[in-house]
């Protein structure tokens, strides 16, 4: 390999690397479950980490993603603007039951709603239940333990 190769498969390995970092170093990170599988969760609980979400972001890895966690149930609503991955969003009650789970392609602002009063949000690559065999009814492990809104 080249000295020039090697410094092109270098810088862009650091680059994703960094797309996959968290967007605030601060932000807490939550272990949660979906049956048999582990997720390893940033939690955006102030309004400013949910506002930004996975915004400018390149790559996540697999078994990644972010809760969002809201201080009231409500039928609140996400879009994808300044959002590069595809996603797929899980609402979920207060319990981590999923209300519904919707596709959302990058860079659109098309809303994507819960279908009932929903008190989380759990982002994942698109796809990622589906994949799983995860849907509707099921419950995601782990929410009781994630710190309060604010």
């Amino acid at each position: 390999m080249t000295a020039n190769r090697f410094l092109a498969s270098a810088a862009v390995a650091t680059a994703l690397l960094a797309a996959s970092l968290p967007a605030h170093a601060d932000m807490p990170r939550a272990e949660l479950s979906a049956g048999m599988y582990r997720i390893d969760a940033e939690v955006a609980n102030t309004f400013d980490a949910r506002a930004t979400g996975l915004m400018r972001r390149s790559f996540m890895v697999g078994h990644a993603g972010m809760i969002f966690v809201y201080p009231e149930e409500n039928t609140h609503c996400m879009w994808m603007r300044n959002t590069l991955i595809p996603l797929s969003v899980a609402f979920l009650d207060a319990e981590g039951v999923i209300i519904n789970i919707e596709e959302m392609a990058p860079q659109t602002e098309t809303n994507h709603c819960a279908r009932r009063p929903a008190r989380f949000a759990l982002e994942m690559n698109a796809g990622w239940f589906a994949d799983k065999g995860i849907a509707a009814g099921q419950r995601i492990r782990g929410v009781q333990a994630l710190p309060p809104a604010r």
